[in-house]
């Protein structure tokens, strides 16, 4: 059942990440991988905050946390995608994009799972 539960939380989180990915490129128009920046960082905070809740302060069922945690959220951030547009960036000769692409990635994913940390501890 586990198997299952995170198989379909990943097909809704990937699916939910290629939305809102494409579309904050689309909106903004940036020559610059933002749609992953914001889905690596909007998950961070979320994953933070769901599982400092989840195990504090609710009494979720564990296939819940393993659907939303593991499987939506797990396919919603992506590794593999900030890896190949660095990459992509770096073999473009960006050096300037690739570096602050790096540098927002984790910055920004480490700032939002803090913020994730003491929002959750604060309720």
């Amino acid at each position: 059942m586990e198997y299952i539960v995170v198989m379909l939380g990943g097909a809704f989180g990937a699916l939910s990440r290629y939305i809102v990915s494409t579309q904050i490129n689309r909106i903004f128009a940036l020559d610059f991988p933002l749609g992953t920046l914001f889905v690596n960082s909007l998950g961070s905070f979320i994953l933070v905050f769901f599982t400092i809740l989840s195990l504090e302060r609710l009494a979720l069922d564990p296939l819940i946390r393993l659907f939303f945690a593991v499987g939506f959220l797990g396919a919603f951030t992506t590794f593999s995608t900030f890896s190949y547009e660095s990459l992509s960036l770096f073999n473009d000769g960006e050096y300037f994009k690739f570096a602050l692409n790096i540098l927002l990635n984790n910055f920004i994913s480490l700032l939002g799972a803090f913020l994730g940390f003491i929002l959750a501890k604060a309720i």
